[in-house]
């Protein structure tokens, strides 16, 4: 197809003249067939250009960050106002939680009073405040992506990696980024179950964001446990505070914001290597600047003014508490992330469906981790229910997710590969 053509579709769907029938048939010949390099990069600026466009005249760098999904994966609330507070700005269109993973809107929504829908003139005004806004697309940002991945789930067709490729990116185009790093998870919590479909997604998303004009690096990261020690919203909301905070300097998700960052700084001109720019957002966790502008954000999106200092009396918490042991001891050697996922999801923190509504005070809290000693007197995990009915049905899912072992498994990389 030529650009032309992909201009006049992306139109089509997004004033509706065309049909759903032509948007499956078109759906379906990419899923079967596939796109060529060019065709991706041209859907994707359609997809783009099919909606407002939002362009920046800002005194520093505008970047982003975006992660392909996961379980506990709450790099985003940390990694995005380090870089505001290392003078980037960071205009970040995020999602909603979906089957298993998590969603970054409804994390920071767990925020008594903070809403992430905004105008554009709002979501304008946020960035130039404070440096970041988190917040969720409007109607008017890439409508042709919108249509076409409705049609996409009733057709079989998600699955398409040029399809995922230019729904992921014509959102964050639109929204004027002039450099993105992605981060692609691979593994038992990940979409991308093997390293060579993880890779082969990432390089299509380099490749073409890059063809499209925006500076974009890839990271493949693991996804074989959580990124953090809870996994539901609220509870990895007190999780991102102890981090910003500096009472988590070592843990999974804060050496993931610095590699993750690290690069993107690089993109950006901000740093001459991305270890240099890896040891910048650590710098900003570990002196506050970065909670500073948290904060700030916050307050712009509605939510408390005393958030930072009084998180643990402003969160919600669930009436029912249970402890879940392991039947024998070891060492943890395995773990079926996506059944964690799941569980919360059972407990009412995710969603099946778009329209689901979430609890979002439930889900698991002191999750263990891969290599962590198992005993039958300490928990796997916490669970967080709203009734004890809930709470038993978590527990199976919990226990079935764990693989003991006698022997102390090896660490796992944090990082797999680096697509450039």
């Amino acid at each position: 197809m030529s650009q032309e053509e992909f201009v006049w579709f992306a139109n089509g769907l997004s004033d509706g003249s065309i049909s759903d029938a032509q948007a499956g048939a078109f759906s379906m010949a990419a899923y079967l067939n596939g796109m060529s390099p060019g065709e991706r990069v041209n859907l994707t600026l359609a997809m783009r250009d099919s909606g407002d466009k939002i362009s920046w005249d800002l005194p520093g760098a505008v970047i982003d960050k975006h992660s392909t999904g996961g379980v506990g994966d709450c790099v985003s609330l940390i990694l995005a106002p380090a870089l505001a507070a290392l003078g980037a700005y960071v205009p970040m269109i995020s999602g909603r939680g979906l089957g298993h993973t998590g969603g970054t809107l409804d994390k920071l929504e767990a925020i008594p009073g903070l809403k992430t829908e905004v105008s554009e003139a709002q979501f304008r005004q946020i960035v130039s405040n404070t440096g970041v806004a988190i917040v969720s697309a409007t109607d008017k940002i890439a409508p042709a992506d919108k249509r076409l991945y409705n049609v996409r789930d009733v057709t079989g067709t998600v699955g398409s990696i040029d399809l995922i490729t230019a729904s992921i990116l014509s959102k964050k185009l639109a929204a004027g980024a002039e450099a993105l790093v992605l981060d692609v998870k691979v593994g038992s919590g990940a979409f991308m179950k093997a390293a060579e479909d993880a890779e082969v997604l990432a390089r299509a998303l380099v490749d073409t964001a890059n063809g499209a004009g925006c500076r974009t690096s890839a990271l493949i990261t693991d996804m074989n446990q959580p990124c953090i020690g809870s996994v539901g919203n609220a509870l990895e909301i007190m999780e991102v505070m102890v981090a910003l905070t500096g009472g988590a300097p070592d843990a999974l998700v804060v050496n993931l914001a610095a590699e993750l960052g690290g690069e993107l700084l690089t993109l950006a001109g901000m740093a001459n290597t991305s270890e240099i720019g890896a040891q910048q957002i650590l710098d900003a966790i570990s002196d506050g600047s970065a909670a500073e502008r948290f904060a700030r954000m916050i307050v712009e999106l509605g939510g408390p003014a005393d958030f930072v200092e009084r998180w643990r009396d402003r969160l919600p918490a669930s009436p029912v508490i249970r402890q879940v042991f392991p039947p024998s001891a070891g060492y943890v050697s395995k773990i079926d992330t996506q059944s964690l996922g799941s569980a919360v999801v059972k407990l009412g923190g995710g969603r099946l469906r778009g329209t689901d509504k979430i609890d979002p005070s439930v889900g698991l809290s002191d999750v263990a981790l891969l290599g962590d000693a198992a005993d039958p007197k300490i928990p796997l995990a916490i669970i967080h229910a709203g009734s004890d009915t809930a709470a038993e049905s978590a527990s199976v899912l919990v226990l079935a997710a764990y693989d003991l072992s006698e022997v102390k498994p090896d660490p796992q990389p944090l990082v797999y590969r680096n697509i450039r």
